[in-house]
């Protein structure tokens, strides 16, 4: 939980802006969109595993 307190003097957006600096730090949001949808373990395996696949294929790719 995310909690940011005023500061004597500090306008609101002033504190918003410093909020959602702390919210993106912790990667709530990104976290968030990432639980939105349950995906079964296997489905995640497989992401990852063509992800790897994309990422050697750009390396080789780089040096030929």
């Amino acid at each position: 939980m995310v909690e940011v307190r005023q500061q004597e003097g500090e306008g609101f957006e002033a504190l918003l802006r410093r909020f959602t600096k702390r919210v993106q730090q912790d990667g709530l949001m990104s976290e968030a969109r990432r639980r939105q949808h349950f995906e079964a373990p296997s489905a995640l395996r497989k992401k990852q595993a063509a992800a790897k696949r994309r990422k050697s294929i750009k390396a080789t790719l780089k040096y030929m």
